[in-house]
This record gives C-alpha cells, sequence and structure tokens, in this order.
C-alpha cells in the first residue's frame, strides 16, 4: 500500500468513524474564530469557549474590541494563559480587520498571515471552517497521528508536515481529515497514555510508528 493509498484508506475509515467532526471553538463569526484561535494556543478549546463568552459580550464586534484597552482584554483572556501576548495580538489584529478590512475576515490565505498572531495552523482553520476553501490544519494531533500512520516520516515541523500532506489528502477532505484526526487522538491514538490499538478503525493498515 503506497502512502497515497493508505491516506485514502484513512480518510474513508474516519469519516465512518466521526461523521460529525467539527471545530471544537465555538462560534457564529468569522472574527470570533480568529479570536478564539490565538487563545487555544497552548490552552484547551473547552476553556477558549467559557473564556471568550465574557469577552464578546463585552467587546460584542470588531470595532468594540479594537478600540478596548489591551489591558482590559488581558484581564478577560489571562485563564488561557499567555494572557499578555494574546491580548496584545488580538487588540492589533482587530485594529487591522477595522482598518483595512472594513471590519471583515479576508478569505485569502496570504492576507490573514498578516494580521498579528496568525500562522499557517490558524488561517487554515479559517479558510477551511469559514470558507469552505482546502485547509490542512497542522496542529499537534495532525503531526503526531501523520507520523504514527506512516504518511510522513519522522517530520514535526507543522509546515513541512502540511506541505507532505497536501501530496496526499485531496484538497476537499483536508478540513475535515484534521477535524477527524483531533477526535481520534483523543479518543483512541492517545498521547498520554499507551494507544487503544486494539478498539483503532485503522489498526490493521497503521504501521504504529513510533508505538
Amino acid at each position: 500500500m503506497t502512502k497515497k493509498q493508505r491516506a485514502l484508506e484513512i480518510i474513508e475509515r474516519l469519516k465512518r468513524e466521526y461523521p460529525d467532526a467539527d471545530c471544537t471553538l465555538d462560534y457564529e463569526e468569522a472574527w470570533k474564530l480568529l479570536v478564539s484561535v490565538r487563545l487555544a494556543a497552548q490552552c484547551t478549546d473547552a476553556r477558549v469557549n467559557v473564556v471568550v463568552q465574557g469577552l464578546f459580550a463585552k467587546y460584542p464586534d470588531v470595532n468594540a474590541l479594537a478600540a478596548a484597552d489591551v489591558e482590559d482584554i488581558e484581564q478577560i483572556v489571562r485563564p488561557c494563559g499567555l494572557g499578555k501576548s494574546k491580548a496584545r495580538d488580538i487588540s492589533a489584529c482587530m485594529k487591522m480587520l477595522r482598518d483595512e478590512y472594513g471590519g471583515k475576515v479576508p478569505d485569502d490565505f496570504d492576507a490573514l498571515l498578516k494580521l498579528p498572531g496568525v500562522g499557517r495552523k490558524s488561517a487554515n482553520l479559517i479558510m477551511g471552517d469559514v470558507f469552505g476553501k482546502p485547509a490542512i490544519v497542522t496542529d499537534t494531533h495532525c503531526i503526531r497521528l501523520s507520523n504514527r500512520m506512516g504518511l510522513v516520516d519522522g517530520i514535526k515541523d507543522p509546515k513541512k508536515v502540511e506541505m507532505a500532506l497536501w501530496k496526499l489528502i485531496p484538497p476537499e477532505e483536508g478540513s475535515d481529515f484534521c477535524h477527524c484526526l483531533v477526535n481520534h487522538g483523543r479518543e483512541v491514538c492517545t498521547a498520554r497514555t499507551k494507544p487503544y490499538c486494539d478498539r483503532c478503525c485503522l489498526e490493521n493498515i497503521c504501521p504504529k510508528n513510533g508505538i
């Protein structure tokens, strides 16, 4: 089985196993997902979903958050960790959306990368989940599982993993595939305990690298 064949089979099996896999950050508008993604660095999505309720209640749109004092933002987002840098990035990002994009989140990957605090992982998440465009989100689950499953070979750099996966994953499948990997990484192919290979839907095609 080639890597391409394995990738396609993994996609189909994970889609059957996790038909409802989706972004675990709560949002109704693109700018809110942009804020939540920044807060999610080194923080659980569950905690972010709680913290942003207070943030968005006080600052209900891009203009309000852009006009907020950075110290006030920091006070609210501190439970997510790295409060000072996250508040600074969020403030600068909202100001840029307000001043250069009319308060709208751009649907261009390179434009997203120019926003303060936005890296490739965040830009891909926005492109896939908000705009329905091809995207591969190389978070820790994606990197770890792609190596275990033999889709990439000992690559830990997020951009290099992303580039390698683009050669294997059909563009229209990338976003959902990465959401499935998050579910699978949390429930079966775990990081902090021995993975539950005996109940894994990929058990007979996974090389189990590093296990």
